[in-house]
């Protein structure tokens, strides 16, 4: 896989690029929330380490290809207001699995569906990618709409897979394959022409 430490993508209302130094605090004030981290497979984060771990952990992963982690910067005022990830990077099964998380100020304004376009554009030409996964917990109903927006479909559950702050959680299975990725972008330019 290529570098990305230096990567960045463009939507109409965002900056796609590498989290730094400088994100600390607004990483922490976003995956403190335990709003933002009802769903996810650990608990809202606790001090601001975490924020400084995950960028320094980024920085090597980053400029390694290992996976790949960018935060969302609006454009208009240069908040960050989430991350997008394509992680479990197989290059020989040409697959890698998307993870994302957005400020719960930011939620239901079309953000994450904007950046998860970029993001996956990138991983399927870029990077040629043939498949890639999402795993949800079945009651983040918000997410699942935005995987499906993006053509993923829900392929399987997986029964009492996490076990967060003590309750018991199932997961939902979503995969998007390159041909239905294609086949959906090209009926959204011919929309658009």
């Amino acid at each position: 896989m290529p570098s990305f430490d230096q990567l960045q993508l463009h939507t109409p209302r965002l900056l796609l690029r590498p989290v730094q130094e400088g994100d600390a605090a607004e990483l922490f004030a976003i995956f403190s929330d335990p709003e933002v981290m009802r769903y996810w497979v650990s608990g809202p984060w606790a001090t601001i380490d975490t924020a400084h771990d995950l960028i320094a952990r980024d920085a090597q992963a980053l400029a390694q290809g290992l996976h790949l982690r960018l935060g969302l910067e609006t454009i208009e005022d240069g908040r960050l207001i989430g991350t997008c990830s394509l992680f479990n990077l197989v290059e020989s099964s040409r697959r890698a699995e998307l993870g994302y998380g957005l400020a719960r100020s930011a939620w239901g304004q079309g953000y994450m569906r904007e950046a998860l376009s970029a993001l996956l554009a990138y991983g399927f030409v870029e990077l040629d990618l043939h498949r890639i996964e999402a795993e949800l917990d079945p009651r983040n109903v918000a997410s699942a709409r935005s995987l499906e927006s993006q053509g993923f479909q829900r392929e399987g559950v997986l029964r009492e897979r996490w076990i967060v702050n003590g309750e018991i959680q199932d997961s939902y299975l979503y995969g998007l394959l390159r041909h239905e990725w294609l086949a959906i972008a090209a009926g959204t330019q011919a929309t658009l022409a």
